[in-house]
């Protein structure tokens, strides 16, 4: 009798255990999928992928979501990077940066059902969502903040490519620059190489060699080598994308801030609640949150300079700047 009632006990054991496995296995189909394809130069670059991921880290423990990742060097291609995360069953797949809009028109051409995202660049397909940003904004501000820290009249601009989006960082910082130092000489590089610290340092070198004092770098890992270059030289930096002041902490006065993380946070939380994307291009400037700067440090900035950056703002909030894009 004993053996009898212990074999059912057991019974109703695993019955419940089994139940259990079952409701979690219901519930883990039930959360959002989300899968992102990074940037050519993937995790690490303590930028622009570093900052998206913690934009989706941060979903997946606030909003129980569950997110997946591939990388250039890990997928081969951003093709067959974005076809992976379509077929692991993810409710969105993302897109990050300028350079991967082919690849992922390619594959969205191919799953018309699928929703992606895609920043940094602009689509005109139905299922793409596009997120892009006001980085001439931001990068304004910064440009204010140098043409104000200059002593030699001499500042620096580093871009990991010349193309239409780096760009619009250059454009701003210049106009910044020229808004409250107009005799200021800016001095413009291109790397052409997103991923390469050791070649942002020698850029910088050179431009601190032609009288530089204050650089700023749009150019992924490769603009960390301009900061530490700068910070060895006993020069003064601007960082780029999310606080950089970490990497050097003697040179970095600010940092443009280009809120990917909130941005794709955010668009996670929209598709949770609705089931689906409202806009299909998102444009993220200062009034949205989209961009902006991190504290000032190194140096302080008088009070009346401290009021005309204010300034600065509140007319790029109202359109009362004008920027004009190369």
């Amino acid at each position: 009798m004993k053996r009898i009632m212990y074999v059912l006990f057991i019974a109703v054991l695993l019955a419940g255990g089994l139940a259990g496995c079952a409701n979690t296995e219901l519930k883990a189909k039930e959360r959002v999928k989300i899968g992102i394809m990074l940037s050519d130069v993937g995790l690490g670059d303590q930028s622009f992928s570093d900052a998206a991921f913690a934009g989706l880290t941060k979903a997946r423990d606030e909003l129980d979501i569950l997110f997946d990742y591939r990388e250039l060097q890990e997928a081969g291609s951003y093709e067959k990077g974005f076809t992976e995360l379509v077929e692991d069953g993810n409710d969105i797949v993302i897109g990050l940066g300028f350079m991967v809009l082919e690849d992922l028109e390619k594959v969205a051409k191919k799953y018309p059902e699928q929703q992606f995202i895609l920043v940094d660049s602009v689509s005109e397909m139905e299922n793409i969502t596009s997120i892009i940003f006001k980085e001439e904004q931001g990068s304004f501000l910064a440009g204010a903040v140098a043409g104000m820290t200059t002593k030699s009249k001499v500042v620096g601009f580093v871009g990991g490519a010349d193309v239409p989006l780096i760009r619009k960082f250059k454009s701003g910082f210049e106009q910044g620059v020229k808004a409250v130092k107009p005799d200021a000489e800016i001095k413009v590089a291109y790397s052409e190489d997103f991923g390469n610290a050791d070649l942002g340092g020698k850029i910088a070198a050179g431009m601190i060699d032609e009288g530089a004092d204050v650089l700023y770098a749009a150019a992924g890992f490769t603009g960390v080598g301009v900061l530490k270059e700068a910070q060895a030289r006993k020069k003064f930096a601007i960082g780029v994308d999310s606080d950089q002041y970490f990497f050097a902490e003697k040179a970095i006065i600010t940092s443009m801030l280009k809120n990917v993380d909130i941005a794709l946070y955010e668009a996670v939380k929209e598709f949770q609640s609705e089931k689906k994307l409202k806009s299909r291009q998102i444009e993220l400037g200062i009034n949205e949150q989209g961009v902006g700067l991190a504290p000032i440090r190194v140096i302080k900035l008088s009070p009346e300079q401290e009021k005309t950056l204010k300034d600065l703002e509140d007319k790029l909030s109202t359109n009362g700047v004008s920027i004009q894009l190369d």
